[in-house]
């Protein structure tokens, strides 16, 4: 696959805008879609967003969180990273907490929330089936990172949301600079910058459900990760 984004976007908004209209990968794009038009009992009566969910935050941002995709009938509803499902149910109060977040809850697009110092994004845009998105469909997706870590020009630090977005990285030539044979995911661990050039890393599990109902990831867990991410921010 060739990758969608413009060659040069002067902005986030502008890439923004690019983003929302992508239909490179035909799997995802009838599934957004479906799920869209069938939608979730509860949510009956509302409009899904059902487009590529574009990442969202402070433009001068020195801290950007990575999770994996949108969820079926949270981003895919909503059209924000995050927003109106269990995982963003868990994440913002942690932030709000935390300062990096303006309010402790999100619902919808205009329901008042902005985050400082922080951008949030995703290494695929659009809701994969089973919310396991194909290697091809990554990869795909990658460029659109690329474009934002171009325009984010103040980036110090990632905090990588679960092992998929981990795994990303490896392939980007914007973190070259690690050994990535000697640098691997688990929760709490932190690698510093290699070089001036490069941003440090931060791993935490994903706060989906699945971790966070089982106990896998616990709310004095996760506080520690943003308090981390507060500490090493220059």
């Amino acid at each position: 696959m060739s990758s969608a984004v413009p060659a040069n976007c002067p902005d986030l908004d502008a890439l923004h805008t690019a983003q929302i209209q992508c239909r490179l990968c035909p799997r995802l794009v009838a599934w957004r879609e479906e799920v869209a038009a069938t939608k979730r009992r509860a949510y009956r009566d509302q409009v899904y967003w059902g487009k590529p969910v574009p990442g969202f935050g402070d433009s001068q941002a020195r801290l950007l969180v990575l999770g994996l995709a949108p969820g079926a009938h949270g981003s895919n509803r909503t059209g924000r990273m995050f927003t109106g499902d269990g995982s963003g149910n868990f994440l913002f109060p942690a932030l709000y907490a935390a300062g990096f977040a303006s309010q402790p809850d999100a619902s919808h697009q205009g329901d008042g929330l902005m985050l400082k110092d922080m951008y949030i994004t995703a290494i695929v845009r659009c809701v994969p089936p089973a919310n396991k998105p194909l290697r091809e469909e990554v990869a795909a997706c990658l460029p659109w990172l690329q474009a934002e870590l171009r325009l984010l020009k103040q980036i110090q630090g990632v905090v990588l949301l679960g092992k998929m977005a981990f795994d990303a990285l490896r392939s980007l030539p914007e973190f070259a600079a690690y050994d990535w044979r000697q640098t691997k995911f688990g929760h709490g661990l932190f690698y510093p910058a290699p070089d001036e050039d490069t941003p440090w890393l931060l791993c935490s599990y994903h706060p989906s459900m699945q971790n966070t109902q089982t106990g896998k990831l616990t709310q004095e867990m996760f506080a520690q990760i943003w308090q981390k991410a507060k500490d090493e921010l220059r």
